[in-house]
């Protein structure tokens, strides 16, 4: 089934090359199907990067889905022009009379930053209270998930060095999560932060459990509360091939200290093409994610949902 998204959006062509199935807006009003509602809170610089990385996945399912996407007006993107905002971003202003079956909250580069001493702090603040009457699933990511879990629990970001790189061997924390269906025993995910949320944190709080865990220096992976309503993801399963390569080179063009990423180059050799080791690993954790803890779950209609259903959120 294909992925609902705006018209003329520059990602349409990447996605069409890789025969993903695609529908703008003006097609997908003439079929009489109610398609999942998705909002995407896109924190990242370089906003069509990160659309295409999560357009490619959440259209790699038979669902029809439809995609929103935000931009904080506390803080407008310096890399992101505003003709492109004002053609195919909202504001949260815009939608939170909405109500949606899942909402994604993506990284952002201002990990090494107090949560508070970030410009759009407030602004994700009410977004992520807005989610618990508004969404009915919420995937946050990196620092997305960072903030999630330091906002709905208490739970603090530790620095670290050096600077978490790389691509980590990952296991599985609980038996049979559907969130990991189709998943091997041991599977790999990319990771880039200069922070870390602590295993003995998260264990602290009876509302949350530990999905997934890496070996080495990635620590914990992927939490959700109790309710499975609300899931953070640690590391980065959405990059391009090339994303990590992207990142080491340009901080060694500024001369910063940075390490070569873990397990990514073949013998470590940065002048060799990188081996992607975690596409199916993505694929199956958007596609999971989408079946089982929304549209499975999500009424047909949205505006039945939170009356009776709130609740979940506070268990």
């Amino acid at each position: 089934m294909p992925i609902k998204i705006p018209n003329n959006l520059p990602a349409t062509n990447i996605l069409e090359s890789e025969n993903i199935f695609v529908m703008d807006t003006d097609r997908a009003y003439k079929q009489d199907i109610r398609p999942l509602k998705i909002l995407i809170v896109n924190l990242m610089p370089v906003k069509s990067i990160t659309e295409t990385q999560l357009l490619r996945l959440l259209g790699n399912s038979p669902i029809q889905v439809e995609v929103d996407f935000i931009y904080t007006e506390s803080y407008v993107p310096q890399h992101t022009s505003q003709d492109y905002l004002t053609e195919f971003y909202g504001t949260f202003a815009e939608v939170r009379h909405k109500k949606y079956d899942g909402l994604i909250i993506t990284g952002a580069p201002v990990e090494q930053m107090d949560f508070e001493d970030v410009a759009y702090w407030d602004e994700i603040c009410e977004i992520m209270e807005w989610s618990k009457s508004h969404a009915y699933s919420t995937f946050h990511i990196c620092w997305g998930a960072q903030a999630g879990l330091y906002y709905h629990y208490g739970i603090k970001k530790h620095a670290v060095s050096p600077k978490i790189f790389g691509v980590y061997k990952h296991h599985l924390s609980v038996e049979h999560e559907k969130l990991f269906r189709g998943f091997d025993d041991e599977f790999y995910v990319p990771h880039s932060r200069h922070t870390e949320v602590r295993k003995e944190d998260i264990e602290k709080v009876e509302a949350l459990t530990i999905l997934s865990e890496a070996e080495g220096a990635a620590g914990v992976y992927a939490i959700a509360n109790l309710a499975k309503r609300q899931f953070f993801i640690t590391g980065h399963a959405e990059y391009d091939p090339l994303t990590l390569k992207g990142e080491y080179d340009r901080d060694v063009k500024a001369g910063m200290k940075i390490e070569i990423p873990q397990n990514y180059y073949p013998n470590d050799d940065p002048t060799k093409q990188p081996v992607m080791k975690w596409r199916s690993v993505a694929n199956l954790l958007f596609a999971n994610w989408l079946n089982y803890y929304v549209y499975q779950e999500t009424p047909y209609n949205l505006d039945e949902l939170y009356a009776a259903n709130d609740y979940m959120y506070y268990i």
